[in-house]
């Protein structure tokens, strides 16, 4: 495989940093472009000019992995159809009216996108997938999750994620099953649809627990991250996928899973 020539929007963010730190390590990766959606100060990061989001940055480049805020996700997502380069999206707290909007986009470029980049969680995403469709009605589900201090967006995208997965067994819409959305509550109730409670509190990387409940029994699902290069280094696994796809649609980790058992 040669190598890939990489860029990373909101080089300044968290999982900016971080994604730079990841690709340094990857022999298949030539980080060769670094943006933000605004002028900042210190203009080099290893070596690469810090640039705006525009034609001339992401000229040269194969792949654009984006990790910032849906308005900056557009922004990029316009340029790269235009340019025809392929996108992975990590951003989340997306509408569902912005959801619709990157479908669009897919059928110009091949575009991977998840709320949660971390073999792990999307393994939990299937695992929900499987024991929403195995219960019955009697069971009722509710998703905890807790972040960081600095995390604006509740739910998280990986607590909808997981949401999706319940959904999903039980064949119906999201949207539809979403109930009551609860901040930094100690405890929260079980109700006919997923009620979600979020913790914002210290530094804390990412938890996630699905609990399904019939009032006799309670079945846990869970996932706890401790290290911010789980997201990274399953980004640049996701941008390596993408690489070889030539479909012009919207994928998600999941394929990569499915590819990965079949090996």
């Amino acid at each position: 495989m040669s190598k890939v020539n990489l860029a990373i929007t909101g080089c300044m963010g968290r999982m900016g940093q971080q994604l730079i730190k990841s690709s340094k390590d990857d022999k298949n990766i030539k980080l060769t472009t670094l943006t933000e959606n605004r002028l900042v100060k210190k203009k080099k990061i290893s070596g690469i000019n810090v640039s705006l989001n525009d034609e001339k940055s992401f000229k040269n480049v194969d792949l654009i992995i984006d990790f910032t805020i849906p308005k900056c996700t557009f922004e990029v997502l316009k340029i790269a159809s235009k340019l025809k380069k392929r996108v992975v999206i990590g951003t989340t707290g997306f509408t569902q009216k912005e959801e619709s909007l990157i479908k669009k986009f897919s059928k110009k470029i091949p575009i991977l996108k998840a709320g949660n980049m971390s073999l792990g969680v999307n393994l939990l995403m299937y695992l929900t997938e499987i024991t929403s469709k195995s219960l019955n009605d009697n069971y009722l589900s509710k998703i905890f999750e807790i972040h960081h201090k600095h995390k604006k967006d509740y739910p998280s995208g990986t607590a909808l994620m997981l949401g999706k997965g319940i959904a999903n067994g039980k064949g119906k819409n999201l949207y539809n099953l979403i109930g009551k959305k609860f901040l930094n509550k100690k405890s929260f109730p079980y109700g006919k649809k997923i009620n979600f409670n979020s913790i914002r509190k210290g530094e804390i990387i990412g938890e996630h627990e699905v609990k399904f409940s019939s009032g006799k029994e309670i079945i846990t699902l869970n996932h706890e991250a401790f290290d911010r290069a789980l997201y990274s280094d399953g980004a640049l696994t996701a941008g390596k996928w993408l690489m070889n796809k030539k479909q012009k649609k919207l994928l998600n980790f999941i394929w990569i899973l499915q590819h990965l058992f079949k090996k």
